[in-house]
């Protein structure tokens, strides 16, 4: 009992500071201003990490890869203390190995669901509140994903189905993602 409390304490720490680090990457990439309270919250959150590790790992072709690597390095943490909890020996090269490629399949997971969230968010937004100061922050996160769909999905009725479809896609990608465990 102990140890699934454990797990559900460090895992949702783990996984919220994973999707910070994340959605720190995502922002960067697409090229949001931070200047809003979401990417002001994002940046004091993941500061920490990020800047240390920017000093060892650049940034790639305008990608964050230390916002990355921090994520990627929560989720192995986070995978070396249940399995330590949980009694599991890692002291071989595959115990590390298969570690590696549990926080990886991990980090895409959460990536994806990120993704999710933010098309749901700003596709609540455009119906619920357009003229919420979040709206464009939303909108500009969810555009790279939207307007390649709406090139081929076209508005219908002055409904717009990208978002249905991108969520269906993401949701493909999760099944994947989830067979590759």
């Amino acid at each position: 009992m102990l140890a699934q409390i454990l797990s559900l304490l460090l895992g949702t720490a783990a996984s919220l500071l994973t999707l910070a680090f994340l959605a720190r990457f995502w922002m960067q990439w697409v090229r949001a201003p931070f200047r809003n309270p979401v990417g002001q919250f994002v940046v004091v959150f993941t500061n920490w990490a990020v800047m240390p590790l920017r000093r060892i790992v650049p940034g790639l072709f305008g990608l964050d890869l230390a916002s990355v690597l921090a994520a990627w390095l929560t989720q192995c943490v986070y995978l070396f203390v249940i399995a330590s909890v949980t009694g599991a020996t890692l002291l071989s090269l595959g115990g590390f190995l298969a570690l590696a490629w549990a926080a990886t399949l991990g980090l895409l997971e959460l990536f994806v669901y990120l993704l999710m969230g933010i098309v749901i968010l700003a596709a609540l937004l455009s119906w619920l509140a357009p003229f919420a100061p979040a709206a464009p922050l939303f909108h500009g996160l969810a555009a790279p994903l939207l307007n390649p769909v709406r090139r081929i999905v076209p508005v219908i009725g002055g409904l717009d189905f990208a978002p249905l479809v991108v969520v269906l896609l993401l949701q493909i990608a999760l099944i994947v993602l989830e067979n590759l465990r």
